[in-house]
């Protein structure tokens, strides 16, 4: 059986792309390494932001497995704006995923390009994978495979989280795996 870990970045300095993490953040990236290092992983994809490469990188040198960069795990855009009201913003973004705010990605958007990634994992020769990217992203993933997924799943998502997903004669499992 092959499995996904779906990893959420470790605390970071901020949400620009080249935002590092913090020093809580480099410790949590030694845990989710030690953490992850007995699950077999030959393959890891992570999101090419500072702080989700970062974030894999000690399990990365911990195996011995390269770190392959995919643009599609980047954190989905909401809205090219500032907005005081984001959160409400996002949460309606759950309830209608082609809502779609001024330069930002409909949720319908940012999943495709996403599950785009999980299907290719799926359909590959890896054992198992470590797919490393944002807590929005995360929860449109985990949303494909079960609806009920939506802005309550996504409030609580630590920094780090993992989850598991596997798929069994063609049904998808999600767990929560990561415990701090």
């Amino acid at each position: 059986m092959k499995h996904i870990y779906i990893v959420r970045h470790c605390k970071a300095e901020g949400q620009a792309p080249d935002a590092r993490l913090t020093a809580a953040g480099v410790e949590q990236a030694e845990k989710l390494a030690e953490f992850l290092s007995d699950k077999a992983i030959d393959l890891i994809i992570s999101s090419p932001f500072a702080r989700a490469y970062h974030t894999i990188k000690p399990l990365s040198d911990k195996i011995g497995v390269e770190i392959a960069l995919d643009e599609r795990l980047m954190e989905r855009v909401l809205s090219d704006k500032n907005h005081p009201d984001w959160r409400d913003m996002l949460r309606r973004t759950y309830d209608d995923l082609d809502l779609c705010f001024e330069g930002g990605e409909s949720g319908n958007t940012a999943m495709s390009r996403a599950i785009r990634v999980v299907e290719e994992l799926r359909n590959s020769s890896c054992k198992n994978a470590v797919i490393v990217s944002h807590g929005n992203l995360i929860s449109l993933i985990l949303k494909h495979f079960d609806d009920r997924i939506g802005y309550k799943e996504w409030e609580a998502l630590s920094n780090p989280d993992v989850y598991r997903l596997s798929i069994v004669e063609n049904k998808p499992d999600i767990q929560r795996i990561w415990v701090d």
